[in-house]
C-alpha cells in the first residue's frame, strides 16, 4: 500500500504563520523531510513524526535534488504519511514541481498545501506593502540567484508603478545592482533589504539602487534576505513600520537559532 506525500509551506519564519491545514499535516505525519531556510524550529517540536533534514543552503547541500526525490518516493512506497516541509510557499522557487513530478511518475498520491510566501509577508513585516494607491499598482518577483553559466536576471525594465522583489540577493548584489541601472532604474530609487523577515531577528536596511551593494556589505547582510525595490519602500519611514525590528546599520550580525541548527547539521 502506497503512502501519501504532502508538500507544506511553513510560512516566512514566524511559526504562527503556518496554515491550519499545514499544521494538521505536521501533526498527522509519520515522517517530515524539512528544509533549512524559513522553517521555524518550533514547528518541529513535540511531533510524533521522524524528522529528516534535507536542507540546501548556498554551497552546502545535505542531499542533491535527485536524492530528495528518491527519498520521498521510497518513504511513500513504504506506506508512510510524509510531509515535505518547505519555507514560505512551496510554489515560489521551492522546487515543488520537480518533486511532485517524481512522485507522479511512480503513481504516488500527493497534496500541495500552500504557505505564506516570504516574498509578500517579509516586506509587510518591514512596513512595506508591495502595492499602494498612487505609488505602485503591480509587483514583479524574481530570483537573484544564478546557476553556473547564467548571466542575466529576470528583472523587468523600470516602471515607476512596479515594485520589484528579488529573492536570494546577497551574493549577487553587485551584479543585480548593475542590471537595475542598465534597465533604467534611477540611482536614488529606494531599496530595502529585509533579513530574517517575520522573525524576532528581523533586520532592515534601507538604501538606494546606486548604493545598495556597498551598503549591504557594510551592514553585513546575510541570508535569508530579500530585496524590495521601488517607491513603496518609502512608506516604511512614513509611519508603516510596525514590527519591532532593527536597523541593519545599527547592529552587528548575530546568529539565530535557525543558523545554529543549520550549521550543526551541515
Amino acid at each position: 500500500m502506497k503512502g501519501m506525500v504532502r508538500f507544506v509551506g511553513a510560512g516566512p519564519g514566524d511559526p504562527d504563520l503556518i496554515t491550519v491545514r499545514g499544521l494538521r499535516a505536521l501533526q498527522e505525519a509519520d515522517v517530515i523531510c524539512y528544509d533549512a531556510l524559513g522553517v521555524a524550529p518550533e514547528l518541529l517540536e513535540g511531533l510524533r513524526a521522524e524528522l529528516i533534514y534535507v536542507g540546501k543552503r548556498c554551497g552546502r547541500h545535505s542531499r542533491s535534488q535527485e536524492e530528495i526525490n528518491a527519498l520521498l518516493v521510497e518513504l511513500a512506497q513504504r506506506g508512510l504519511e510524509v510531509v515535505r516541509l518547505k519555507g514560505g510557499d512551496p510554489g515560489v522557487l521551492g522546487r515543488v514541481g520537480e518533486e511532485a513530478l517524481a512522485l507522479a511518475a511512480e503513481g504516488i498520491p500527493f497534496e500541495i498545501v500552500p504557505g505564506v510566501s516570504s516574498a509578500t509577508s517579509a516586506p509587510l513585516s518591514a512596513g512595506i506593502p508591495l502595492t499602494h494607491r498612487g505609488v505602485a499598482d503591480s509587483f514583479a518577483l524574481a530570483t537573484a540567484h544564478r546557476r553556473k553559466g547564467e548571466e542575466g536576471f529576470s528583472i523587468p525594465p523600470y516602471n515607476e508603478r512596479t515594485t520589484v522583489v528579488l529573492l536570494m540577493p546577497v551574493r549577487t548584489a553587485r551584479a543585480w545592482q548593475a542590471a537595475l541601472l542598465r534597465r533604467g532604474y534611477p540611482r536614488e530609487l529606494p531599496v530595502a533589504f529585509v533579513s530574517r523577515g517575520a522573525t524576532p531577528a528581523q533586520r532592515v536596511l534601507v538604501s538606494t539602487v546606486g548604493a545598495a551593494a556597498a551598503d549591504a556589505e557594510a551592514a553585513r547582510i546575510t541570508a535569508p534576505t530579500l530585496v524590495v525595490i521601488g517607491r513603496v519602500v518609502g512608506l516604511r519611514g512614513r509611519g508603516l513600520r510596525w514590527w519591532n525590528d532593527r536597523d541593519a546599520r545599527e547592529c552587528a550580525e548575530e546568529p539565530t537559532r535557525v543558523d545554529v541548527l543549520a550549521e550543526a547539521r551541515a
